[in-house]
């Protein structure tokens, strides 16, 4: 399994993707991982590379506020767009990146390409649940508009992704909406719960209300891209907002000082849970190769998940089941 990681991109770039990619190589000794990058900026920072570790030279790099489009079509010699290209052509399994969200969904588009029969691809990373089991939610991000039958293709590729690389065995589906009555939400929601509903392939468990998320209500959540983000960033915030607030109040005396040395076991658990770090990226799933998006701030141990998540999926063989049930469901 040969995994490209763009080494190029996220916040930490590149001295994370490396720390990560390292550490990954250690332990899998099934994998070869190639940092796409400046081989000069990389070079010196692998003073210890194992075997398993190459590079492959890029000398351009896509930024996290460049439009999208035109970084892809204009910066053909970008750490994202080479490391797709070797996607495309069969020289990498799978790609890793923590770059631009935008423009790594455009090199999905234009350069690894969408999967026959998939109208829209989706960005669908895990959301921590009290249960420690986490639902899959999709699309949280990739498309700010959908249609219905978009949504009924998530539930399977979501559906798809928790079985194979999850091992849930009948995953069950919610479609994210402002209440669980059938006829309840937007036209969108409307309209998909029926082809939800009627759906072979998955196990529909109806709507699926925001602060349920959280109780594992189901393993795969539904909803446009729009709404998702939001769901996705509202939770992200909040959970910041509440250690803030956890960590001033235990900084207001002698007591609650003391109080918070005690508890302090108990609230590494809770912080880890919540933790994006430990889930490692979002599959982008509806393309015909496998593509991984790592969190903009992720560090070493971030992107060490990510290539685990990456292994994980083409152990079993993700895409092509996809792309197997997609084409036996049209």
């Amino acid at each position: 399994m040969l995994i490209a990681i763009d080494a190029m991109g996220g916040d930490n770039a590149p001295e994370c993707n490396i720390e990560g990619a390292l550490s990954a190589a250690a332990e899998w000794k099934d994998i070869q991982i190639v940092l796409v990058g400046d081989e000069a900026r990389l070079t010196p920072l692998l003073k210890n590379k194992p075997s398993n570790v190459t590079i492959r030279h890029a000398g351009d790099v896509i930024g996290s506020d460049e439009e999208p489009v035109k970084a892809v079509r204009r910066k053909k010699d970008s750490s994202m767009v080479v490391a797709g290209r070797m996607v495309r052509e069969g020289e990498a399994d799978a790609m890793i990146s923590s770059g631009n969200t935008g423009a790594l969904m455009t090199t999905g588009l234009l350069v690894v390409g969408r999967m026959q029969g998939i109208e829209r691809p989706a960005l669908a990373p895990m959301i921590p649940t009290l249960d420690d089991v986490g639902v899959l939610a999709l699309d949280l991000g990739a498309n700010m508009d959908a249609k219905p039958q978009h949504l009924a293709q998530y539930a399977l590729m979501g559906s798809i992704y928790r079985n194979k690389v999850h091992g849930i065995v009948k995953p069950r589906v919610g479609l994210l909406n402002v209440g669980t009555e059938p006829g309840k939400g937007n036209e969108l929601t409307k309209e998909a719960y029926p082809l939800l509903e009627a759906m072979p392939g998955i196990h529909f468990v109806g709507n699926v209300e925001a602060r349920d998320v959280l109780t594992g209500s189901c393993d795969v959540l539904v909803c446009d891209g729009f709404a998702g983000n939001i769901l996705l960033k509202t939770l992200e915030g909040t959970a910041g907002a509440m250690f803030a607030l956890l960590k001033e109040q235990f900084s207001v005396s002698l007591k609650s000082k003391l109080g918070a040395a005690m508890l302090m076991p108990q609230l590494r658990t809770l912080k880890g849970k919540m933790d994006y770090k430990e889930h490692g990226g979002a599959p982008l799933l509806g393309l015909s190769g496998l593509v991984v998006k790592g969190h903009g701030s992720s560090d070493g141990n971030a992107v060490k998940n990510a290539v685990r998540q990456a292994r994980i999926a083409l152990q079993a063989d993700l895409v092509a089941s996809i792309s197997k049930e997609i084409s036996g469901s049209e």
